[in-house]
């Protein structure tokens, strides 16, 4: 900021260093030595060891993943460390209402809503009926900012009986709601009763907010089954009705909020014991620590059993990969076997680019038990890029044998060993007096 720069006096010199310079007529670039105005660069003050470690900081999208690299450790993102988990905060704002002899201004009720998972808050106004007022949700969910500098809330920020400015609109905070997040089981859908059914690892979601019950399922990759988690919709799911209302035509009629009796409560969920919702059962195995800690401070007579089952909806099969059949290079016909769309086999880009134009070639005769193919002389190549062979003979005249090349550019896999798992020639089988086996023209 200004008047709060301290600048050196003394110094006079604030040119840049010299990067071009010539040698032997050739325009060169030249590294500087010094920064501007000759103070010392930071790439100086760098250590050995730091060098080394930029050197080798090679990234992994364009060369591909260093093997020798040790692993890092799993990490959970936000969105499924926090999902699910909302705090709820209780306020008004104040209206002014303008042209009225009755009233100056009004106090309308709010509830705000802070999501963990992306920081993000909504605003919404519960509605009455008859109000003429329209309410409902007054911000949608958005990051909010706090400030004229553009910085965001966080959940620090909130707190009772503090005031917050958003649209040019101050909502006063009155209180928040003691629970804040949801209860979280996890169970198992017996559906084996049905044509075709089997066990489904199911997550149930609790609401203590507003007594809810949502149940979603766990899909795995290549299931066969449609994405749609959602099994049961978030809502509020009745336990019994009134005895008054019985029998009920169910076939027919809907349930009313008047013929309930009582809905499902966290005391109907207990881990261990099976609970059965719309008609479905579902075993209830285990739950998550803020589960388990709202039972033992709010229902420690509750006594919570979880085990451990096999969630696995369907046996490990194990992949099949067929014979090649002689088309084209193993790598290309095993991506047809990998995936519906093949793609290119991937190359060691590092091995590419540090033996680019290296090439071994050697002299070599064609080892034959004919006379016609004693004075046969060729070219054998072998790129070290790519690990791949060609040959070339040489012409001789009078042979009657056309030269030209003779094995065109390829890998070569050594004789014994099995076209599923082949063993290709490599820089140490290639020396004077060795033998190569297994090339065919």
């Amino acid at each position: 900021m200004p008047g709060n720069t301290f600048r050196d006096l003394t110094k006079s010199a604030f040119h840049r260093a010299q990067t071009l310079d010539y040698k032997n007529g050739y325009a060169l670039p030249r590294r500087p030595a010094v920064g501007t105005g000759q103070d010392p660069l930071l790439s100086v003050n760098i250590s050995h060891s730091e060098r080394n470690q930029l050197i080798r900081d090679i990234p992994n999208l364009t060369y591909g993943t260093d093997t020798h690299r040790p692993l890092q450790l799993d990490f959970i993102p936000a969105h499924a460390a926090y999902d699910k988990k909302v705090l709820r905060f209780y306020g008004y704002f104040r209206q002014e209402v303008l042209h009225s002899p009755d009233e100056h201004f009004r106090i309308r009720p709010v509830v705000i809503y802070y999501h963990l998972e992306d920081d993000s808050m909504c605003v919404t106004e519960p509605p009455v009926e008859n109000s003429g007022i329209p309410q409902g949700k007054l911000i949608k969910r958005q990051r909010l900012t706090k400030n004229q500098h553009g910085d965001l809330y966080h959940w620090k920020d909130l707190n009772v009986g503090m005031d917050m400015s958003l649209f040019e609109t101050v909502y006063r905070i009155t209180h928040c709601d003691p629970f804040t997040q949801v209860l979280r089981f996890y169970a198992l859908w017996d559906d084996s009763d049905s044509l075709y059914g089997e066990k489904r690892p199911v997550t149930l979601y609790y609401y203590l907010v507003d007594d809810s019950v949502e149940i979603c399922e766990h899909h795995e990759a290549n299931s066969g089954r449609d994405p749609f988690p959602v099994l049961f919709r978030r809502q509020k799911i009745l336990k019994n009705i009134k005895s008054t209302c019985e029998p009920f035509p169910r076939c027919v009629l809907e349930v009313s909020p008047q013929d309930v009796k009582d809905y499902f409560s966290p005391q109907d969920f207990r881990v261990g014991e099976e609970v059965t919702l719309m008609g479905r059962r579902f075993l209830l195995y285990d739950c998550d620590d803020f589960t388990r800690k709202y039972y033992e401070q709010n229902h420690p007579d509750i006594l919570l059993k979880p085990f451990t089952v096999d969630t696995r909806t369907q046996q490990d099969i194990k992949r099949v990969i067929p014979p090649y059949n002689g088309f084209g290079s193993l790598e290309d016909s095993l991506q047809n076997c990998l995936s519906l769309i093949p793609e290119p086999p991937k190359k060691d880009v590092i091995k590419l680019l540090e033996n680019d134009n290296k090439v071994l070639r050697y002299v070599a005769r064609l080892d034959s038990q004919n006379p016609l193919d004693e004075g046969r002389r060729f070219i054998l190549s072998y790129y070290l890029s790519d690990d791949m062979i060609s040959i070339f003979e040489k012409s001789t005249r009078n042979s009657g044998i056309i030269g030209g090349k003779f094995l065109e550019k390829t890998r070569v896999p050594k004789p014994g060993s099995s076209v599923e798992n082949p063993e290709y020639y490599g820089p140490a089988d290639f020396s004077i007096g060795a033998t190569v086996e297994g090339i065919d023209q």
